[in-house]
């Protein structure tokens, strides 16, 4: 396999042109090819063991985004607007605890490592579970999960802001409103995934009024 080689400046051009978009042009329209790309993206991103502790829903039914609205007050205008909207759903306990039936098919079938590495490998995480990290509790397992969707989140909108996409994650929204939307209206088994984040995709209606501030490298940076 090659190694990759994009020019650096065209990484910091694209994070430079990247800004949480409010309102987008609801005329522009994201190729399949595009938001297929995107969503490969999120596939392929890492995740803490390598278990993937997400799901997607993307909506793009128009009564379904109108259900929304009432409950993600952050949401309406890229709800009416946004090219393709995302619900990134993070695993709850059931499916994350060290002894849950998707992780033994995660090892078995997806890794399809041998039964004396699968062994090993639920020893290391049983004691990452419960002894390094004190994910003791669900809400715990939970927010442990987000973590790693939220790593996807991030490749997502990178990869969108290189190909000149716009996005905006979105993290305002009623949690516990949004679940019970969820098993009413989009058949999402609520025991065992709960919304970390949305995050809407298309092209922005205008620029941004204020240039991007960021504190100074020096100031979020130590050398040891």
């Amino acid at each position: 396999m090659n190694t990759p080689n994009v020019p650096k400046e065209d990484i910091l051009k694209a994070f430079r042109y990247r800004h949480a978009t409010k309102e987008f042009d609801a005329s522009k329209k994201l190729t399949e090819e595009d938001i297929n790309f995107i969503l490969e993206i999120a596939r392929l991103s890492p995740s803490s063991f390598g278990f993937e502790p997400w799901h997607f829903i993307v909506v793009q039914n128009s009564d379904l985004r109108e259900a929304l609205k009432p409950v993600a007050w952050g949401a309406p205008l890229k709800l009416d607007t946004a090219s393709h909207f995302i619900l990134g759903l993070s695993m709850k306990a059931p499916l994350t605890k060290w002894n849950s039936n998707y992780i033994n098919r995660m090892l078995t079938e997806i890794k399809q490592m041998p039964e004396d590495v699968i062994k090993m490998y639920l020893k290391f995480y049983r004691e990452f579970q419960e002894r390094d990290f004190d994910l003791d509790t669900d809400k715990k397992l939970f927010d442990w999960a987000s973590k790693q969707c939220y790593i996807a989140l991030g490749n997502m909108m990178t990869a969108a802001a290189l190909n000149g996409i716009d996005s905006c994650p979105i993290e305002g929204f009623h949690q516990s409103k949004v679940e019970d939307l969820l098993a009413e209206k989009f058949d999402v088994d609520t025991i065992k995934y709960g919304l970390s984040y949305m995050v809407a995709f298309g092209y922005r209606k205008t620029d941004p009024h204020h240039p991007k501030t960021r504190r100074d490298l020096s100031e979020i940076v130590s050398w040891k």
